[in-house]
């Protein structure tokens, strides 16, 4: 019979309609036997991770197992800057901060560039205040400080008094192991697998995993009765993954994030069908130091000080940016000067600000002593030592003293605060950091809904399997501001716990 344009098409139809969607040949194959059962499995012990284990086990899940292939839990999580954003908190009404959930929700939106997806940026800003008391009443976070990070309309970063992610996970994982709940190591995530109905019901692991090596570790199954929650992170620390969504993050660029941060689970979750959106949206942080390797001690030096202290071009001496901008703002404008800017503020501003607020006196002593923030007597010692011309310097540094008094910058658009302290000769000493960006966060990784549930290539949920953090893409869009990402993961990771403890358990 001959093939027709019509009868061609037909069995083009037909056979797609054969072929499942989430077909893939690395689609893995139930095992003949189980080695582990449990009620709930989470891949990543970082914010995300361990905030949907816990919500699991507070919502009567008992049986909830956490998996990580690193040595040590936290991730990415247990490194950061230790804030999280929070919209209408005891805290901010004391300060007499005005802030809500929609003012919140507004700036996600408009940082984020038109491109966060609405209905995550609505969960986020909905939760944040019960978020922050869920933290400091159930989990144990001691919170010290609330600040501004660039992109906030206000002051809304919760610090936590270890000024660091830390102060967060340790007292997680406290209650992990007070609710019984086994936060296993070295156990790396080979394959996410379906049944036959396409339902997400366990994984197989290697127990015994050594990072940078796939093949170590004892292959394992472990069967997972409400599904699988993926938390493991982004790709920050994948180059050949960055690359192919930006070109330009090279091996030269180096990252904030911890080893680790490879996307493997967004992999293996493509394998199953999922969808992944906005990847090439990926994140530089604008303050981190070339003096010192990784997420370093800077950014808690460096945030706190925006609108108090001025950004300069070494080889103008002239300002470049809006310092309280978001960060691709201040990244980008720093990467297309192409090479080290610095910041500097007077020591009141600094004690002001950073040293017991956002970096704790050991902290801050550290940093001083490993020469990635200087102190400097005098503005014309610190335009000797980084070859800046001095009468320059003066001249913009007046004007930036101008603006700060008057509350308002003509030239970019800085934020001033009622507590702001002129950068003036002879008023010294001044504490000065260079600033060069690294890669810092994935906007993008799978598609989810405002349940968590983790989407395919046509939008409908893969039963079975969740996912929160920076897994996930669409909360953010462009741009992500401070500490939001951290209510992110923790909000959306508690999310994925109600959505499982709410469907029916599978079979």
């Amino acid at each position: 019979m001959a093939m027709n344009r019509r009868s061609f098409l037909g069995a083009a139809s037909a056979a797609l309609a054969l072929t499942p969607l989430a077909a893939s040949a690395k689609t893995p194959k139930m095992p003949a036997k189980w080695d582990r059962t449990v009620d709930f499995l989470v891949i990543g012990t970082g914010f995300a991770g361990l905030g949907s284990a816990l919500e699991a086990h507070m919502l009567g899940i008992k049986n909830v197992l956490v998996l990580d292939k690193m040595p040590f839990p936290g991730g990415n999580s247990v490194i950061n800057g230790g804030a999280v954003a929070a919209a209408g908190t005891d805290m901010q009404q004391k300060a007499g901060i005005k802030d809500s959930a929609d003012l919140l929700y507004s700036d996600i939106l408009r940082a984020g560039g038109g491109l966060a997806h609405k209905e995550l940026a609505r969960v986020i800003a909905d939760n944040s205040l019960e978020n922050y008391y869920w933290l400091r009443d159930k989990i144990g976070v001691k919170f010290k400080a609330v600040y501004l990070h660039g992109g906030h309309s206000v002051k809304r970063s919760h610090a936590c008094q270890e000024n660091s992610g830390a102060g967060f996970i340790l007292p997680m994982l406290a209650k992990c192991k007070e609710f019984g709940i086994p936060v296993e190591t070295k156990t790396y995530v080979e394959e996410l697998i379906q049944n036959g109905a396409g339902r997400v019901v366990g994984v197989k692991v290697r127990k015994g995993y050594r990072f940078g090596k796939p093949d170590s570790g004892k292959v394992q199954y472990i069967r997972s009765k409400k599904g699988v929650v993926i938390a493991a992170g982004g790709f920050a620390q994948n180059v050949t993954m960055r690359m192919s969504h930006d070109p330009r993050l090279t091996a030269e660029f180096g990252s904030t994030n911890h080893p680790g941060a490879t996307g493997d689970l967004i992999q293996q979750a493509q394998f199953l069908g999922a969808n992944t959106i906005q990847m090439d949206w990926i994140q530089l942080g604008p303050w981190t130091s070339p003096d010192e390797q990784g997420f370093g001690l800077a950014p808690l030096f460096v945030e706190p000080l925006v609108g108090y202290a001025p950004m300069i071009d070494p080889a103008t001496a002239k300002r470049f940016v809006k310092e309280t901008g978001n960060r691709k703002v201040r990244a980008d404008a720093i990467v297309a000067i192409g090479h080290p800017v610095i910041m500097f503020a007077n020591e009141k501003s600094v004690m002001n600000q950073v040293v017991s607020k956002n970096m704790t006196p050991e902290q801050f002593k550290h940093a001083c002593e490993a020469n990635v923030i200087r102190k400097f007597s005098t503005l014309r010692d610190i335009a000797a030592f980084y070859n800046v011309d001095y009468q320059a310097l003066m001249a913009e540094n007046d004007k930036f003293n101008g603006f700060m008094k008057a509350k308002k910058d003509p030239d970019y658009g800085c934020m001033f605060f009622d507590d702001s302290l002129p950068n003036e000769e002879g008023k010294g000493p001044f504490y000065v950091v260079r600033l060069w960006p690294r890669v810092h966060h994935c906007m993008g990784g799978l598609e989810i809904n405002n349940k968590a549930q983790v989407l395919d290539a046509r939008h409908n949920p893969i039963a079975g399997l969740y996912a929160a953090g920076e897994s996930t893409g669409g909360v953010h869009g462009a741009v992500r501001l401070g500490t939001v990402a951290v209510a992110d993961c923790i909000i959306m990771g508690r999310t994925a716990a109600r959505t499982a403890a709410a469907e029916r358990q599978s079979a």
